[in-house]
Formats: C-alpha cells, structure tokens, sequence
C-alpha cells in the first residue's frame, strides 16, 4: 500500500486500546476505512462483493457499519484493495475482531430489536448527545416506574416479563450519564411531557423531582418549552443527534419510529436537523429557569392531588 492509500489512523489506534461505544463504533469506522480504500482504488462495491463471495448489499451494510464482517472477509477485502503491509492489515484484522465481541446490551437481546441496538452503541461512545420530546421525557432521564408506563403504551402486547426486561435495559443505559468521562446532554422537553400523567400522578412527582435533581448534574442541559411559546421549528417528533470525539465518526440524527429507525449521517441531512434543534434551543426557555418550571409543575399536580 502507497503512503497515498487511505489506513488506520490515530484514532483507530486509540480505539483498539480504548473502545468507546463497543462494536458499534468499532463497526462504523472499520467501514468507513473500507470505503475509503475501495473508493480510492476505485473499485466498485459489485466487484468488492465478488472478492468476498456476496453482493454489493453487503458491501454497503459492512461499510455503513451496519453488520460485523468475518476476519477472512476483511483480510480478502484487503488483498483486493492492494493492503499488503502486514502492519496495517494486522490493525484492520485487529479492528474487526473486536468490532464482533457482544456488546453490554446483547445480554437483552431477547427485547432489544436490531434498529435500536444501534443507538446504544451510539449513545455509549457520544460525546454530546442533544435530543427533543414531545410527548414523553427522555428516556436517558426517566425514572422507572414512569418508564415502565411508557414501555408498556408502547409494547401493549408484550408480556410482563418483557415490560420487566426492557425496563432494565432503559435503566442500565441511563448508568452512563452517572460514569466517568461521562457525555453531555443537552435536553429540550415540551411542556406537554411534564403534564401527561404516565404512570399516575405519584409517579409523575417522582419523575418530576427526579428531572430537578439530574438537571443540576454539570453533564446535564435540560431546557423546557412552554406551552405560551406556541408553534416550534420542530421536525415532526422527537429528535436525537449525536455528536462523537472520533474524527471517523460524523454527526448521527436518530429518528424513531414506532417499529423502526432513521439514522442519518449525510451533512446535509444533519446540517438542516441541527438548524432545527439550534433553534428549539434558543426557543425555549434556558436551563437557569428550568427548576422554576419543574417546581410550578410539581405544585401543580400537588394541588390536582389534594384536589382528588
């Protein structure tokens, strides 16, 4: 390989020593290296999939990050691709091993759908992650019985045991906002989400006290948007964008669907979501306000308590 070809970097390096987001990550730059060498032979993904005994589908997925790739795939990928210096093809073969060990997550298999498995990963190696609700608090900040109310509106067939699993994987995710090192979050909530009382109204005090106490964590950002405020530059439904120290890794949106998800890393696609969440920022009201807002709110359901 020419010192013109595109190799490992410093940053794959530093992951194979210090892996931030497991195999997801790992997944995502082993793919885009692989992109890049192909493209920079200028070979097409139809031609990749003959070396390797597939199609350019699986190509596309292996260099989306999508999948994990067999040593002997990389290695023949490589070959094609003109990598003959033991050194480097070592850190590709090195990359790709560790890209296929499970997760934490793989241990919740059983209620954790592929299209989600993703955000985990995503979310472990963030180093920023900025999401907006509508409808429900973050699952990053939501107590558990509040989030045991929302696993089970949106799994109405799923069994108590289910609802018991998924609940613990909501949990277990939310440990990384309490770790070292730990990413920042930067929340915008509508108003709407702190008034709909899922779980009943002790469980929504709990959340709300809880939301007041996560909010003066310096790793925490949490913003409201008032009802008063009207109409928001919002996208349709809730938002996430993650942000990553890695060079290799761009800007991810995550869309959520009932069934499925989005991930969108063109430029220009997360460029015009990140316009949208600029703005919803500089909308609603600033975090300084924000245990005012909780208090009023906790008043509230106070009085509709003692009112009942």
């Amino acid at each position: 390989m020419t010192s013109a070809q595109p190799g490992p970097t410093s940053s794959v390096r530093d992951l194979l020593t210090h892996p931030r987001g497991g195999p997801t990550v790992l997944r995502i730059v082993l793919g885009t290296h692989l992109r890049r060498l192909r493209e920079s032979r200028g070979i097409s993904r139809e031609a990749a999939g003959d070396a390797i005994r597939g199609s350019h589908a699986k190509i596309s997925r292996l260099e989306l990050g999508r999948v994990g790739a067999k040593e002997r795939d990389i290695a023949d990928l490589l070959t094609l691709y003109g990598v003959t210096d033991a050194a480097q093809r070592d850190q590709f073969l090195a990359l790709a091993r560790q890209a296929s060990t499970p997760g934490w997550w793989q241990k919740y298999s059983d209620v954790l759908p592929s299209w989600f498995e993703t955000l985990i990963g995503l979310e472990e190696a963030a180093s920023l992650i900025r999401t907006y609700e509508v409808q429900f608090v973050p699952g990053l900040l939501q107590t558990a019985d509040y989030a045991r109310a929302c696993v089970r509106l949106g799994n109405p067939r799923a069994t108590d045991r289910q609802v018991e699993r998924r609940l613990e994987l909501r949990l277990e995710r939310q440990k990384l906002l309490l770790r070292d090192g730990a990413p920042r979050l930067w929340a915008v909530v509508d108003e709407a989400a702190l008034t709909r009382p899922m779980g009943g109204p002790a469980a929504m005090r709990r959340q709300i006290r809880h939301l007041r106490e996560m909010a003066e964590r310096p790793n925490v950002t949490l913003q409201i948007a008032p009802f008063r405020l009207g109409g928001l530059a919002a996208a349709g439904g809730p938002v996430t964008i993650l942000r990553f120290l890695e060079p290799d890794l761009p800007d991810i949106v995550y869309l959520e669907q009932l069934n499925s998800a989005l991930y969108l890393d063109k430029r220009e696609d997360v460029e015009d979501y990140l316009a949208v969440m600029d703005s919803l920022c500089a909308t609603a009201e600033p975090h300084g306000r924000t245990p005012g807002t909780l208090d009023q709110v906790m008043r509230a359901l106070d009085a509709a308590a003692d009112a009942g």
